[in-house]
């Protein structure tokens, strides 16, 4: 699949999962999100450390503040991704509570002051993920180009919910797959044959 027919397919495929995602009651997506939290904590270690980027939630996405505070405190310095320019690479730049924040596109906040931050992990939100770790995004390629640009790769986590699923999002020669992937069931890690379940935690 190519060209139009692709942009066609993903952008039905996106309105039906961000619609799903958005049907499931609030109770539901809090229990993920715990679940989540506790795979990311037990199974990455290294969050903890370093500088951790992760983004806004929006329309029922994973919501990654809650655990972003909890490894500041543990040392971890937490950024936010902005838009400098339609078309070129994101920049992160440092969060935490009190940080001023602008309404960017989407309806994403952004901070507008803060320092400029190199990610050493990335928790990256996906509207649907597939069976080799490719991501569905917003359709924008903003992550794609970024990651593609940076010196040294970070750490990139796919967090998503098991309804997001797919067999294939028919990767094309720019896009960037996860290095692993987490849901309310557990981790997967990218192999080179494709995603392998590794369990609930692992202790990376």
């Amino acid at each position: 699949m190519q060209g139009d027919e692709l942009k066609r397919w993903r952008g039905a495929e996106r309105a039906r999962l961000v619609a799903a995602r958005e049907a499931l009651d609030p109770r539901t997506l809090e229990s993920w999100r715990h679940r989540i939290d506790r795979h990311l904590e037990d199974g990455f270690s290294g969050l903890s450390r370093g500088a951790l980027a992760f983004c806004w939630p929006i329309r029922g996405e994973y919501d990654a503040r809650h655990l972003a505070r909890t490894l500041r405190e543990r040392g971890a310095l937490t950024a936010l991704p902005a838009i400098v320019a339609k078309g070129q690479p994101l920049v992160f730049r440092e969060w935490h509570a009190g940080v001023p924040l602008a309404t960017g596109p989407l309806g994403i906040p952004y901070p507008i002051a803060s320092q400029a931050v190199l990610p050493d992990h990335v928790l990256l939100p996906m509207n649907g993920w597939d069976e080799s770790g490719y991501r569905l995004g917003y359709g924008a390629g903003y992550f794609d180009r970024t990651l593609a640009a940076l010196q040294k790769r970070p750490l990139v986590i796919g967090v998503s919910y098991e309804i997001a699923r797919l067999p294939t999002i028919h990767p094309q020669d720019w896009d960037i797959p996860m290095d692993w992937v987490v849901t309310e069931r557990g981790v997967y890690r990218r192999d080179p044959s494709g995603l392998v379940f590794a369990g609930p935690a692992a202790g990376r």
